[in-house]
């Protein structure tokens, strides 16, 4: 992804949904550029996203945002 065009080979994204739901409880993003994905982790867990949305969703290539696609994959 762009991290890596980027020479940014350090970093990740882990997602936490709730077992019983499935809704997005919240995340941890380590790495340079990662307070550019900040906005989609606030609204998936004001939305009470899920898993399978967050997948529906378009993440462009390359952008920052396919890390959290990955990271719920």
């Amino acid at each position: 992804g762009k991290a890596k065009a980027g020479g940014n080979y350090e970093g990740f994204v882990k997602v936490i949904f709730d077992a019983k739901y499935g809704e997005w409880l919240g995340c941890h993003m380590i790495g340079a550029g990662v307070t550019d994905m900040i906005a989609e982790a606030v609204v998936a867990r004001k939305l009470e996203t899920t898993g399978h949305e967050v997948l529906k969703a378009i993440h462009p290539h390359p952008t920052m945002s396919e890390a959290v696609m990955e990271a719920v994959a």
